[in-house]
């Protein structure tokens, strides 16, 4: 049987084939894991240079309102940031939440920097949850403000030290973006949206295109001698040492923001007014501290704690989970990520993991395990 058939795919499939990517179900799509450098290399070039990545699967939308406030205070209702104060061009990420203050997903909201786009917000959320998402979002609308799914869009991301140097070859004026800013341009005739923000820690850009023009631009892209393409498999291991959440493993409708390390997504205006989804919990816990936190790991020796290993305190006391885990090429060792008991997750303290039923030694670690290198 073919399950492939079964699976979505993106506008860029054919060329992930033709460059000899072996493909993967993920998130419902056929999506490419690696190419011929393989995931250490992949992983290692977007470090040093800049690695494309096709993340057409996620999911775009748009909000659309009579005018910003009326929009903004719709998202406002579903997510604890400030959307309202979003400047034109400016992006923010935020989370999707239930009454229970559980995070169902988490998303970038951009605010459009064009006047004659007044009243919209653009959302981009991930592609496991879409679906759930975009029913979840226009149930809770109020009158005057609809969501607009855009599947018609791809999405490319180039992140690395060298991914502003090429892509202002194409786009001079994204080279004055600062990071989390968003603005409407063109490379070589195709129209695009621009955020500068990714997923890796690296300076980067996420660029939204329509899907016919998709594979003109990767190709355009890629064509530059700093480029590589990049699978899931070095994402994965990218965003871990960026010490950044992965939905459904990391963060899940079983843990709120707080918990979760992410309450700096939560601004001022919205702790001093409530109004959002399981807003008494999360301003609970951000005053008297959670019952359990998100901690970086660093296992002594090579061998990686994966998702699922049992944490214990030195003494033998189970105290957590690894959420997220996996071996670090740049932080030259395995790393990991995961939640424990408030009262057992401070910096350096020693826990040990339980790996293929053998306790390994490991040390509480401050995260990100390399260095962020966004552009502020």
């Amino acid at each position: 049987m073919d399950v492939s058939a079964d699976l979505k795919t993106t506008p860029l499939t054919e060329a992930h084939k033709a460059l000899g990517a072996r493909m993967v179900p993920f998130a419902g799509y056929l999506m490419p894991v690696q190419y011929a450098l393989g995931v250490l290399g992949e992983h290692l070039w977007t470090r040093e240079h800049a690695g494309l990545f096709d993340v057409s699967h996620m999911g775009q939308g748009r909000l659309v309102g009579p005018d910003h406030e009326t929009t903004a205070r719709a998202l406002e209702a579903l997510v604890p940031s400030d959307i309202l104060n979003l400047a034109p061009g400016q992006q923010r990420y935020s989370l999707l939440l239930s009454g229970e203050a559980g995070i169902l997903d988490d998303l970038m909201v951009s605010r459009p920097a064009s006047p004659d786009l007044d009243g919209q917000i653009v959302l981009v959320v991930n592609a496991s949850n879409k679906s759930a998402d975009w029913d979840h979002i226009s149930q809770r609308l109020p009158a005057g403000v609809e969501l607009r799914p855009a599947d018609d869009l791809a999405l490319l991301a180039l992140q690395g030290p060298e991914a502003v140097d090429v892509f202002s070859r194409f786009c001079p004026a994204a080279r004055d973006l600062a990071f989390m800013r968003c603005g409407s341009f063109d490379v070589q005739g195709i129209p695009v949206e621009v955020s500068r923000s990714g997923y890796t820690g690296e300076d980067g850009f996420e660029i939204s295109v329509a899907a016919r023009g998709a594979e003109k631009l990767w190709n355009t892209l890629l064509g530059e001698p700093e480029v590589r393409a990049i699978g899931l498999g070095a994402r994965d291991s990218l965003r871990l040492e960026a010490g950044l959440c992965l939905h459904g493993h990391d963060i899940d409708a079983s843990v709120n923001p707080v918990e979760a390390d992410l309450g700096w997504a939560i601004q001022k205006r919205r702790r001093l007014e409530g109004g959002f989804p399981g807003a008494d919990i999360i301003l609970r816990d951000l005053e008297n501290g959670p019952a359990r936190k998100r901690i970086g790991l660093r296992p002594t020796g090579k061998a990686p704690a994966r998702e699922g290993c049992e944490i214990q305190s030195a003494g033998g006391e189970p105290i957590g989970r690894v959420t997220s885990g996996g071996f670090g090429p740049s932080a030259d060792g395995p790393v990991a990520m995961g939640y424990v008991d408030a009262p057992h997750a401070q910096v350096g303290a020693s826990v040990n993991l339980i790996v293929r039923g053998e306790p390994r030694p490991a040390t509480i670690a401050p995260m990100p395990f390399v260095p962020h290198h966004y552009k502020r």
